[in-house]
């Protein structure tokens, strides 16, 4: 399962509603191989599923990523931090064996 925290969910609704997005579209969330610590996180919004997609709905936010990234996702959760010092979206990711700094990227 992948959640999202209030504070996200609320993000999201604003983006999605100040835009041209549509209420056919999720947040899709996948993992590629990069960043400091060796895997990166991506975050977007879609409206393609793809064959082996896992679909997740938490918080009222349909949250989609694919089956590989899902095996270092599961039971993460999606945040979001404002203001001066703020992150932006974020992963709570107990998965995570080390972060980077920046917290962009993780390793497992």
């Amino acid at each position: 399962m992948l959640f999202v925290a209030d504070s996200a969910k609320a993000k999201i609704s604003e983006l999605m509603s100040g835009s041209a997005i549509g209420e056919d579209f999720f947040v899709r969330v996948s993992v590629t191989s990069g960043g400091c610590s060796g895997l990166t996180y991506n975050l977007d919004f879609d409206n393609e599923s793809q064959e082996n997609d896992q679909i997740f709905e938490d918080n009222g936010v349909k949250v989609v990523t694919d089956l590989k990234s899902f095996l270092y996702l599961c039971n993460t959760t999606l945040e979001f931090s404002g203001g001066l010092e703020g992150k932006g979206f974020y992963f709570n990711n107990p998965n995570a064996e080390r972060t980077c700094g920046c917290g962009e990227s993780f390793a497992v």
